[in-house]
């Protein structure tokens, strides 16, 4: 009998009872083949009970007479195994009982190493995780070059440390340096990178993967040594001393002292290496116990489960419609980025429309040149580059736009401008076609109250840069339909985007909350707080950037346009302090013009830090000198936020808690180990929430006055979250 896949190359095998996720057969020369499949599920993941699945299929391979070795292999079509069952670590109630579950993962894995024939894993797809360690613990490793395979150790992204071997695996087998890189980043490393780093022993072709990793065993190959450069910098009491200094130096820079996670993997990797893997894999198993108990972790395993839950949902109760081609209304900035991961990251066809030539080929070079910051990075072929470029075309008129599915418009926040862009596209599309603005403040049931086909009429706002910002807010009006709405936001998904439909109201969900949060900043800086006071402050809380540079970034003259619509919609709570619009009037933008709060364009200054720029001081008229603690600046600025976030959530802005804290988080930066504006305020208490915000109402003013739906949780002791 033959295996059932498509390959002539496989040789004849003699197949086994499977036994569950795992199923074991035999080749004609001698060689077992595993293969993981788990009942019922898309993708592999590591569950609790496996254990003892894995140790009896070794068993059973090891009655096999003559038996040369073994290779491990996926069932499914596009991943090897993509981690751990994370809801198996959430039901741990104690660091004991995280801890042992740990070391029976470190068991299962020592069995495999110790194992007294090579097993080879023949890796295609995601092998992320605990399927990374699982692929360490056999004696070779083996990889197809596809585009899906990645491997990575990404456990510090949930608050976590590998905690079945990883931690004193990977360092032995690539050097302390890049182990430490992979596991403090959790980032994925292709197949290319990971052959140079000696991840793995080989990469090939998907076709011949299992070929390939069958004659690795039949030969008796085993993984090659570390290299000696590796070997050096791992070992040596200067260079290893040198190394974690100088990693955890770097570490605490980035963190600020906020994931607890980066201090454990620093430690566990040192100890193996100063003390020996036993001692090692003790650290790691207790290490590994103590994070899962912590409230970061706690956090961000929420988000994990939020953002799997939310790209389940359709957001609406209709099926979506086929899109198929995208056009794009305005080159600019935005407009180059919505092309950009409609073509690159949904692979598909783009027409962009602009005014001129100039935008059009503003919006191809946008495209063009993060491509080829890929190619020069290994990551794509310039073969690839130019056929994701042919996916976008550019035109001066509507040619093309009849076969258009969706239009995402991305002019100028003008209303007149965007209502006869809708009547545009109506006389010049399909019948069919799904008009979706990116305003950013407009609501969307004024762009549409001229069309002909309002049902048709959606917002779909990004946050720039659209190609490194995850979120984006679907905003339909009243009258659009449910097949708009889950059309748009299958469109989202496939732009590699997470997305929340929002109501339509002044400035949305996103910039309503941070409206408040930027406006505080401002008060504090024109009371003479530096400006590098007030974003230190606020990154130290866990935020990416400060809220002035943040205005930088995005543009000082945006950022000033949303707050009138906010305050003619909400009151005076949404305005400006007075004094702060002298820095619009005096020309500043920001980044985009080189001139806002921070230097720009000083090229050898000897520091990377950005320098704040002395003249703002002046033409605010304050004298620069830090008088609040930057707790008390964070906590200003932060309890407005939180304020407004439950004002959104009452009156069905958001139609969740959980989509709250997804959009701060994925669209602002709010500090991912908090978990978002709703489970900070369950870990503070909403009644410690209301008495701050009461106390900051009597020394700065009634803006902060809690709401009634945060007094009301207060008093009946509600949480938000589960």
């Amino acid at each position: 009998m033959r295996d059932n896949m498509e390959n002539p190359n496989i040789p004849e095998i003699t197949p086994a009872e499977p036994v569950s996720a795992f199923s074991l057969m035999f080749t004609a020369e001698h060689v077992g083949i595993i293969t993981v499949d788990v009942p019922g599920e898309k993708v592999n993941t590591l569950k609790a009970e496996f254990a003892q699945q894995i140790c009896a299929i070794l068993q059973k391979a090891q009655q096999y007479p003559n038996l040369k070795g073994l290779v491990l292999v996926s069932g499914k079509t596009d991943s090897f195994i993509a981690g751990a069952d994370i809801t198996m670590i959430s039901g741990c109630k104690t660091a004991v009982e995280a801890s042992q579950l740990a070391q029976k993962g470190q068991t299962v894995m020592s069995q495999i190493a110790s194992f007294s024939v090579p097993v080879v894993a023949a890796i295609h797809g995601a092998c992320l995780g605990g399927g990374l360690e699982l692929a360490l613990a056999c004696h070779a490793r083996v990889c197809s070059l596809d585009d899906k395979t990645q491997l990575g150790l990404p456990e510090v992204q949930l608050g976590l440390l590998p905690g079945s071997g990883g931690t004193q695996r990977l360092p032995r087998l690539i050097g302390a340096p890049k182990a430490l890189d992979m596991m403090l980043t959790g980032r994925s490393i292709r197949a290319k990178q990971a052959l140079r780093m000696g991840l793995v022993d080989d990469a090939v072709p998907y076709s011949i993967l299992l070929k390939t990793a069958l004659e690795r065993v039949a030969k008796g190959r085993r993984s090659r040594p570390p290299l000696p450069w590796q070997a050096r910098l791992a070992g040596g009491p200067l260079g290893k001393s040198l190394l974690f200094y100088f990693v955890r130096k770097q570490t605490r820079a980035k963190t600020h002292g906020n994931y607890p996670a980066t201090e454990k993997i620093i430690d566990v990797v040192k100890t193996g290496l100063d003390q020996g893997s036993g001692n090692g894999y003790q650290a790691e198993a207790r290490a590994f116990g103590e994070l899962v108990m912590t409230p970061q972790s706690a956090a961000l395993r929420g988000l994990f489960f939020a953002s799997t839950a939310l790209k389940k949902e359709k957001g609406a109760d209709a099926e979506p419609l086929p899109v198929s081609r995208v056009g794009i209304l305005g080159g600019g900035l935005m407009g180059g980025g919505i092309a950009n991961v409609t073509a690159t990251r949904a692979g598909l066809p783009v027409r962009i429309k602009d005014i001129n030539h100039e935008g059009i080929r503003h919006a191809l070079k946008y495209s063009w040149d993060l491509l080829e910051k890929k190619v020069r990075s290994r990551r794509l072929t310039r073969n690839e580059q130019q056929r994701q470029m042919m996916l976008i075309s550019g035109t001066t008129d509507y040619s093309g736009f009849s076969q258009i599915d969706i239009v995402v418009e991305a002019v100028f926040e003008d209303l007149k401008l965007k209502q006869s862009m809708v009547a545009e596209i109506e006389k010049n599309a399909a019948p069919h076609t799904i008009f979706a603005s990116n305003t950013s403040s407009l609501p969307i049931h004024q762009i549409a109250e001229k069309a002909t086909r309002p049902e048709r009429v959606i917002g779909l706002h990004y946050f720039s840069p659209v190609d490194k910002m995850p979120l984006v807010e679907v905003i339909p009006h009243a009258g659009t339909s449910a097949q708009t709405i889950s059309t748009t936001v299958s469109l989202a998904k496939k732009q590699g985007k997470t997305a929340i439909v929002v109501g339509d109201s002044a400035g949305f969900y996103v910039n309503r909350i941070l409206a408040p949060y930027i406006n505080e900043a401002a008060r504090c800086l024109l009371a003479g707080e530096p400006v590098d006071h007030i974003d230190n402050a606020l990154v130290n809380f866990g935020f990416p950037v400060g809220p002035v540079q943040l205005l930088d970034e995005v543009g000082i003259d945006v950022g000033t346009k949303i707050g009138p619509i906010l305050v003619e919609a909400f009151g005076e709570r949404f305005a400006a302090p007075s004094g702060f619009d002298a820095v619009l009037q005096d020309d500043r933008k920001g980044r985009k013009n080189g001139k806002g709060f921070y230097l720009y364009g000083q090229k050898g200054r000897g520091t990377k830090k950005k320098q704040v720029d002395p003249s703002v001081y002046r033409l605010l008229n304050v004298t620069p000198k830090a008088q609040q603690s930057g707790e008390e600046i964070a906590q200003r600025c932060v309890m407005l936020m939180l304020n407004e976030a439950v004002r959104c959530l009452d009156e069905n802005v958001i139609r969740s808690a959980r989509d709250g804290d997804l959009g701060a988080v994925f669209g602002i930066g709010f500090p991912p180990f908090r978990g978002g504006p709703f489970r900070y305020i369950d870990t503070l208490g909403a009644a410690s929430v209301v008495k701050t915000l009461e106390q900051l109402a009597q020394r700065y003013g009634e803006h902060f006055t809690p709401c009634e739906g945060l007094r009301r949780r207060a008093e009946q002791g509600e949480r938000f979250c589960p």
